[in-house]
């Protein structure tokens, strides 16, 4: 392979192969960045619906708990 480049200009190596490389795998390089952000989003809305569940949960509980003190 080092055969292959070492008589290529600069050019080919640095620019041509890399936009080369992004077209062909761009479209599988592009899907798998969208499924990595959308299961972060996923993780952080359940992350967040679950830790308003607790704190709801909690409310009430303390609220219910003061409330037979009486």
């Amino acid at each position: 392979m080092r055969e292959i480049f070492a008589g290529l200009p600069w050019w080919v190596k640095w620019i041509a192969v890399p936009v080369i490389a992004l077209v062909v795998f761009g479209g599988l390089v592009a899907s798998v960045v969208g499924f990595v952000i959308g299961l972060l989003f996923k993780v952080l809305v359940f992350v967040a619906l679950v830790g308003g569940l607790i704190y709801v949960v909690r409310k009430f509980m303390s609220s219910s708990s003061s409330r037979s003190d009486w």
